[in-house]
């Protein structure tokens, strides 16, 4: 049944599908395929775009109703773009000054057009941006130029800058040391040199090392790039300074289109080398200082360059086809090339060999030295301080000290005893005051030397010692007093073997001879200041009697002493008027009006005595020379160079000087110290204060010179002499004297010779102007003109004719090696030979050496100027921490980190023993 069911509806189906394709044709079953889809197809499009229009409607309700508006600024920049663009005013004025504005005007230019606009055109025509840019540099500038009128920059440039070049000769002498003690016979490289270099500056610095920005490329552009960031942040208004786009713009510009540039240049060798001959350009060159780098190089490159050289020049002259006179005369050029270049070969032949000979360890060990008389020595400055040395060394310094003792008590006396003489013949009125002070200096010379308490004693006959003994205390001191035991001493420094003989078989002979320059040359070259001044004194230091200033009066017990500083009135002039500031034929100074109470048993007395600042200042040098004790009591004000006559100023000084005089009044203090008295009471008495510590004290320097903890590793700033501070040019000196010879080093008697000489020689030249003569010249030198001048240097050098300055090529170091030479050459050339004969032509002649080579090593000079750019900016900016600033810029140096971990690993110990 099921069967004939399923057959029927297949036979129905089959033809009802028969009968389809007979009536409609073969494709019908395509175009009904094709119909249904395009019916689905139109619905679904016209679902969606009814859709779309309702969803729109519909999230505009909502926008409106439930979400907050949506932002115009998209809408409201299209319309600014779409607008004309408007000009922007600027004002061309920065500094105030035309002869500044219109140079910086164009170095602002030259900036943009050749860091901004070369690539900036390429992306728009629109020039609001850099005009805005433009904007921003002269605001950063006006900030700047306003800043630097309100800065006095003459410490800057008397004091800040000196001290930071010292420092760096000191650390660069201390990290030449420290490669000479590693090894003797191996020669430390220029990588081992820079490593030292910035080791001892942490140990000087202890808060900062500069070896990643001046060894670092990556590092140095970065800590510009901080750095003029924090300098934008100062000198921008707020608003430009919150706009990054234009600030990273402005930095970049600074950074690496100028600082960065501007260090490459100063801080390259070569172009140092070049400026130090323009320097000296008038100079000739000397034949013998030539002569002697060549002999005295250890650089080979040097050697070979200057050989090639006159390889070359040797080769054209004999190419020349002369004759007559002119042949004689390229003969004799031949020949000097000929011995240059055989002085070359030779050289370069030992240092490649390592047989490098020290001259002065061949003189002491074969050579046939020289004979220098005694006589010659003790009056010639250089051989004087090796002599002393010596004498030192072998315990006879007593003997040698006391031949100088007599030698300055007798000029002293002669001149003293000139000065009475010539007031008895002008019939004015005499006291004893002169032979007393005449006797009291020949009492102390005998004490310190030959009395029993002597201590070292000198060791001369007991008939001389007593017979001058009768002579001090029966008849009046000549100033042949001393001659009898003088000429012993002499004899005894001559002929015992313990002195002269012995040191002509030490090394400080030989090493003497070679400051005289006498290791090739036996003729000995004398002093020109063979008259024997400089040696009037005694390295002694406790004979320091003034034959000016001691006074005769009496430290009685019964006496009382009261001073106080009473007037502080103002005059213009007429210095004992009133106390205040007065003014003497153009000199400005300030005076203290003393009221002194003196009392006794029997009366008392006042008056009124008037004493300038340099008047204690003295007076506190000469007490506390004597007293070594009252050095940590006593403590006179500061000096103060600039800026000292402000009223507040003085008033503030008038109380601390009140307060030094009740101190050094006490009882206590005068019973502490009885002979001081003396010097209370002639300084306060009523008349002319006699200033300089008198000439024979200044000519006695201490025997044992006063120290401080380490001070070679410290800033030189930090161990200036107090009594110098207010002279700036003998302070430069002094201190560029120190570090360039390393006087510190050698004999303090010498050091205070050459102190004394400068400071002759600078009264000499300029008298008592000479600080004003500097403030003046560092006002010029800040003057608008000036900068003007600076500004339009540094214009032509970077944008020669208005073109940005090509890169300039590496010259040839055959070239620069003879820059080299030429460089120290005319270095050596221009030292007069008066300072050889002061301090040694050895020793001359290494520290110019020493400042030729510091400046030879690009890193070294790198820190040297960013040094400089640091001090400038603390002096700029004094109410910022700029120095702690820097600290944390310089934070991530290496050597900063070993130092510290090597401070760790030397205070653990003592922390676990607490």
């Amino acid at each position: 049944m099921l069967t004939e069911t399923s057959l029927s509806i297949w036979g129905w189906g089959s033809l009802g599908i028969v009968l389809f394709l007979i009536t409609f044709g073969p494709f019908v079953i395509f175009y009904l395929t094709f119909y249904i889809l395009c019916f689905v197809g139109g619905g679904l499009v016209v679902t969606l775009l009814f859709g779309k229009t309702n969803s729109e409607k519909y999230l505009e309700q909502c926008e409106h109703s439930f979400l907050p508006p949506t932002s115009t600024g998209v809408p409201k920049c299209l319309e600014e773009m779409k607008r004309e663009a408007r000009t922007i005013k600027i004002d061309r004025r920065l500094t105030g000054a035309n002869i500044i504005d219109e140079p910086l005007q164009q170095v602002i230019q030259f900036s943009l057009r050749d860091y901004v606009q070369y690539w900036y055109y390429t992306l728009s025509d629109d020039e609001s941006f850099l005009l805005e840019i433009r904007q921003t540099l002269q605001n950063a500038l006006i900030q700047f130029a306003t800043r630097s009128k309100e800065i006095d920059w003459q410490p800057y440039f008397t004091t800040r800058i000196v001290d930071d070049f010292g420092t760096h000769l000191r650390v660069f002498r201390k990290a030449q040391q420290k490669i000479t003690e590693k090894d003797d016979q191996v020669k430390g490289t220029a990588e081992d040199l820079v490593d030292t270099f910035f080791e001892v500056e942490v140990e000087m610095e202890k808060e900062v090392c500069r070896d990643l920005v001046c060894t670092s490329p990556k590092d140095e552009e970065g800590f510009l790039r901080d750095l003029c960031e924090v300098l934008l942040y100062l000198l921008l208004p707020p608003g430009d300074f919150q706009n990054k786009i234009m600030r990273y713009f402005v930095r970049e510009i600074l950074a690496r289109g100028i600082l960065l540039p501007l260090i490459n240049q100063l801080s390259d060798p070569d172009y140092i080398n070049q400026y130090v001959i323009w320097m000296i350009r008038d100079s000739n060159c000397n034949y013998e200082a030539f002569m002697n780098i060549i002999k005295l190089s250890d650089n080979i490159g040097e050697l070979e360059a200057v050989r090639d050289k006159a390889a070359e020049e040797l080769q054209y002259l004999r190419s020349l086809d002369t004759a007559g006179d002119d042949i004689n005369t390229i003969k004799n050029q031949i020949n000097s090339l000929l011995f240059v270049k055989k002085v070359c070969d030779s050289r370069i032949q030992r240092l490649q060999s390592g047989k490098e000979i020290n001259t002065v360890k061949l003189a002491a060990n074969f050579g046939k030295l020289c004979t220098v008389p005694l006589d010659s020595i003790l009056v010639d400055n250089v051989a004087l301080q090796f002599f002393m040395d010596y004498m030192q060394q072998t315990g006879g310094q007593a003997h040698l000290f006391f031949w100088m003792t007599v030698e300055g008590y007798r000029v002293t006396a002669q001149q003293q005893l000139e000065v009475l003489l010539s007031r008895q013949r002008d019939g004015k009125h005499q006291t004893n005051q002169t032979k007393g002070l005449l006797r009291a200096a020949a009492v102390g010379i005998y004490e310190q030397y030959l009395s029993e308490k002597a201590s070292p004693r000198v060791t001369v006959d007991d008939y001389l010692v007593a017979k001058l003994a009768d002579t001090l205390n029966h008849e009046d001191p000549t100033p042949e007093i001393f001659d009898d035991i003088q000429r012993k001493v002499y004899e005894l420094m001559l002929r015992d073997e313990r002195f002269y003989p012995s040191f002509r078989q030490n090394a400080l002979y030989v090493r003497m001879l070679a400051e005289l320059d006498m290791l090739k040359d036996p003729s000995f070259r004398g002093s020109d200041d063979g008259d024997g001044e400089s040696f009037n004194g005694s390295p002694t230091g406790s004979i320091n009697l003034s034959l000016d200033d001691l006074s005769n009066v009496s430290s009685d017990d019964s006496v009382q002493l009261h001073a106080y500083i009473s007037d502080t009135v103002y005059a213009d002039y007429d210095p004992y008027a009133v106390a205040g500031v007065c003014n003497d034929h153009g000199k400005t100074y300030a005076l203290y009006a003393i009221t002194v109470h003196r009392r006794n048993l029997n009366s008392e007395e006042m008056w009124k005595t008037y004493r300038r600042y340099s008047d204690f200042h003295d007076f506190h040098m000469r007490i506390t020379e004597q007293f070594e004790s009252l050095s940590s009591i006593l403590k006179l004000p500061g000096k103060k160079t600039f800026n000292n006559m402000d009223r507040d100023f003085l008033e503030k000084r008038k109380k601390d000087l009140n307060a030094y005089l009740q101190l050094l009044l006490a009882p206590e203090m005068m019973k502490a110290s009885p002979a001081l008295a003396h010097y209370v009471y002639d300084f306060l008495e009523n008349k002319a204060y006699s200033k300089g510590k008198g000439d024979f004290a200044r000519k006695v320097p201490p025997l044992i010179p006063k120290t401080d903890s380490d001070p070679e590793h410290r800033r030189v700033s930090a161990q200036l002499d107090d009594n110098v501070d207010d002279n700036i040019p003998l302070r430069v000196m002094l201190l560029l004297m120190d570090e360039v010879f390393d006087l510190k080093e050698r004999n303090q008697w010498l050091r205070r010779n050459i102190k004394n000489l400068l400071q002759q020689l600078i009264r000499a030249t300029y008298g008592d102007t000479i600080n004003r003569k500097i403030v003046d010249h560092v006002d010029w030198m800040t003057s608008p003109e000036q900068v003007a001048d600076s500004v339009k240097r540094f214009r032509d050098a970077f944008w020669p004719n208005g073109i940005l300055a090509e890169t300039v090529p590496c010259r040839d170091k055959s070239i620069r090696m003879r820059t080299r030479v030429a460089g120290k050459t005319k270095l050596l050339a221009i030292m007069p030979d008066e300072l050889k004969h002061i301090i040694g032509a050895e020793t001359t002649r290494k520290g110019i050496l020493r400042v030729f080579e510091m400046f030879q090593h690009n890193q070294l000079n790198r820190r040297m100027v960013y040094v400089f750019l640091e001090g400038f900016l603390e002096t700029l900016f004094p109410q910022y921490k700029f120095r702690e600033l820097f600290n944390k810029l310089h934070s991530r140096s290496k050597q900063m980190q070993k130092y510290k971990q090597k401070l760790q690993t030397t205070q653990a110990p003592s922390l676990q023993k607490r």
